[in-house]
């Protein structure tokens, strides 16, 4: 085990970072989840049965302070760090013309700022394993719709992805998007439902971020898109 690949995920209580610290996991990783439920973090872990190869911190994906814990407490508790994935998100489910500014503050710096940060306090271990870096993004960063501000945002990860890829290739280090489209998660809950059409699962998704995170030494796999047949946009 002191030798298996370590993998921080941030939003690793549920969804889509759940399903990709499972599959790490099941490959023999080491895995740190990150959630600002608590109560969530330990229901995940029991659900596991609490294996010695995952930890659990509870903090804000948004907060300088929490993150740079995390990178600490995880090198601290496996020795090392090899990947980092910023998969901490919210959405308003709004547009300009009709939504709380107040809900856009929240959604800009978890979407945002939270995965800087993360690249900021990962870097220094990043460069030391040649690691690798995965920005969970969206369609929505590729599409524009309608006043969309979480949309936004994710444009704003599309472009971090690549100035990050510049600023790290020649260290060794890996950068890889993974933009989604429509997946099965909690991300629907404030939309009234599902939408009609097949839809991706969480695991589908992990599975992509997994494969990235395991490329060989010297490949960098830069941006993925992935939608469920039959999606139009």
């Amino acid at each position: 085990m002191t030798d298996s690949p370590v993998t921080l995920i941030t939003g690793g209580g549920s969804g889509i970072g759940a399903a990709t610290a499972r599959q790490l996991l099941d490959l023999g990783h080491r895995v740190a989840v990150t959630g600002r439920d608590k109560g969530r973090l330990e229901r995940f872990a029991a659900e596991l049965g609490r294996p010695a190869a995952l930890l659990a911190l509870a903090g804000d994906a948004a907060e300088h302070t929490d993150v740079e814990a995390a990178v600490a407490a995880t090198v601290a508790a496996f020795g090392r760090l090899d990947a980092v994935v910023a998969n901490a998100g919210v959405a308003t489910h709004d547009t300009l013309a009709d939504g709380d500014p107040a809900g856009w503050r929240e959604m800009v710096l978890t979407n945002v700022l939270g995965p800087a940060l993360l690249i900021r306090a990962a870097l220094p271990e990043l460069r030391a394993s040649r690691g690798r870096i995965v920005l969970v993004g969206s369609v929505a960063g590729f599409v524009h719709t309608p006043g969309n501000i979480y949309g936004a945002t994710k444009w704003a990860v599309t472009g971090l992805a690549e100035n990050t890829r510049r600023m790290v290739t020649a260290d060794g280090v890996g950068v890889t998007l993974i933009a989604p489209g429509r997946v099965e998660t909690p991300f629907w809950d404030g939309m009234g439902g599902l939408p009609e059409g097949l839809l991706l699962t969480a695991d589908q998704i992990a599975a992509s971020i997994v494969w990235a995170i395991g490329q060989p030494p010297g490949v960098d796999v830069n941006n993925v898109i992935i939608r469920p047949i039959g999606q139009p946009v």
